[in-house]
Parts: structure tokens; C-alpha cells; sequence
């Protein structure tokens, strides 16, 4: 589905965001040099998949945290992972590169992919997340992010999400 149906779902459940549009971007970078300062923790969503491409996963971490793939295999039990294909992208998550997004849970009725949020990032009241399209950022405060995941049928699993060490 696309982000009008996204739009509408939103309204039809009644969930409180905050919208702001703005030019594409593709990294954490793109986004702080051209997304408008706004409330709410900045995030950065990571589409994986393990190693035999069975399972896949979407993991949300704050914006700067350089995440450790090889010790979150072990946290979330899965074997070797990897990103996933951009084709794996728009099959599961119905979502281009640049577009990752926790709302993309939305296009996975079937619940194919396992949601996972990092508990430092899970600590902020709101949260910054792109509507299916890089070209906008909607603020969305962590009951309503609650509720949204509850109403897609997923559940939101909060872990420490390991990070990668710098030498």
C-alpha cells in the first residue's frame, strides 16, 4: 500500500502526528541537513534478513547508533545477517530504499517481518519516522507508535540493540 492508505489508516484510527514535508533523503545525514529541526528522537531502521533469507526483521535504533550485526544475530537469535535486497525491501515492506520506516509494518499484513526497537531509543516520549516515502517525516509520540504497531497485528519487541565498537 502507499502512503495515502497510510494516511488514511492513520485517520481512520485516530492517531496524533505531527507532518512535515521536505526535499528526499536517503541517509541520517541527507535527513539532518535537510529535514527541519523537529521534536522527537531521530531514528534509523534497518531492513535485515538472516542468512538463508527466511526470516527477516526491522530494527529501529536512534539515528547515530552504528549497530553491531554480527552481536545482534545472537540477541535476536538469527543466523548471520545481512541487509536485505531492495527487491526484499518492496516485497515484504512495500517500501523503496531511502523509505525504511517502523510504519512500513503497515504493508506486512501477514506479520512476515519481526519489529524490534532499541531501548535506548525506546526512551524518548516521541519519535520521527518517514510516512512510506523519504520525502516527509511525521512525529509521532510513543503511545501512538504503540498503538499503531498493536493495530497492524505486530508486536514491538524492545531490546538492546548491540553497538558497534569504534577503534
Amino acid at each position: 500500500m502507499d502512503h495515502s492508505s497510510l494516511d488514511a489508516f492513520l485517520a481512520e484510527h485516530r492517531i496524533v502526528y505531527q507532518r512535515c514535508d521536505h526535499p528526499p533523503v536517503y541517509t541520517v545525514e541527507e535527513a539532518a541537513r535537510l529535514v527541519p529541526p523537529l521534536p522527537g528522537a531521530k531514528t534509523k531502521n534497518l531492513f535485515l534478513r538472516d542468512q538463508p533469507g527466511r526470516r527477516h526483521f526491522l530494527v529501529c535504533v536512534p539515528a547515530a547508533k552504528q549497530v553491531d550485526l554480527r552481536a545482534l544475530s545472537g540477541t535476536i537469535g538469527a543466523n548471520r545477517l545481512g541487509f536485505g535486497s531492495a527487491d526484499r525491501l518492496k516485497r515484504y515492506l512495500g517500501v523503496e530504499p531511502g523509505a525504511v520506516t517502523l510504519l512500513a509494518v503497515f504493508n506486512d499484513p501477514g506479520g512476515a517481518v519481526s519489529l524490534f526497537v532499541d531501548d535506548d531509543l525506546w526512551q524518548a516520549d516521541a519519535f520521527q519516522f518517514h510516512p512510506l516515502v523519504n520525502t516527509a517525516t511525521l512525529v509521532i509520540s510513543r503511545p501512538e507508535v504503540e498503538r499503531f504497531v498493536a493495530l497492524t497485528g505486530h508486536a514491538l519487541r524492545v531490546i538492546r540493540v548491540p553497538q558497534k565498537m569504534t577503534s
